[in-house]
């Protein structure tokens, strides 16, 4: 008997897939236990309404992430930091102030966790990161920090 899962069911599947379930694990555990519903012509339907729905959702996501990767792409983002003497920072440039800068400059928002540095930002001078905008796209981008 085939099944749509509304559940995780150990062995069998993640919520939303179809799947093929004996029948008298299918009549007697998971449509009891409201873990799955049986695939009929409704059913059936809903089903791929939802699995087209998610596939236009990670298209849209991928063209919007290939667009921005095309605008941040080789960018320099400066940026300026009190130092003390050496040329050593106060603190350093963090990924929450370079998210914060392409924000500014791109009005692209950057979660700060996507942002990754090569090494923290201690001192003046040019530094290399990469912004992650989905899976498999990411952006190469240039940090300068000079001082104030």
């Amino acid at each position: 008997m085939k099944v749509i899962l509304l559940q995780d069911v150990k062995s069998l599947g993640k919520k939303g897939e179809l799947v093929e379930a004996s029948d008298g694990y299918a009549r007697n555990f998971l449509l009891p236990r409201k873990l799955a519903k049986e695939a009929n012509a409704q059913a059936m339907n809903e089903y791929k309404n939802a699995e087209n729905s998610k596939n236009y959702k990670i298209a849209t996501q991928k063209a919007q992430a290939e667009r921005e990767k095309k605008v941040l792409e080789g960018k320099v983002f400066k940026m300026t930091a009190k130092a003390g003497q050496g040329g050593r920072l106060f603190g350093s440039i963090t990924a929450k102030q370079i998210a914060e800068e392409i924000k500014k400059q791109y009005n692209i928002i950057v979660d700060k966790r996507k942002v990754v540095l090569e090494r923290d930002i201690k001192e003046f001078g040019t530094y290399s990161a990469e912004v992650k905008l989905y899976s498999g796209i990411s952006a190469k981008i240039d940090v300068q920090v000079s001082e104030e």
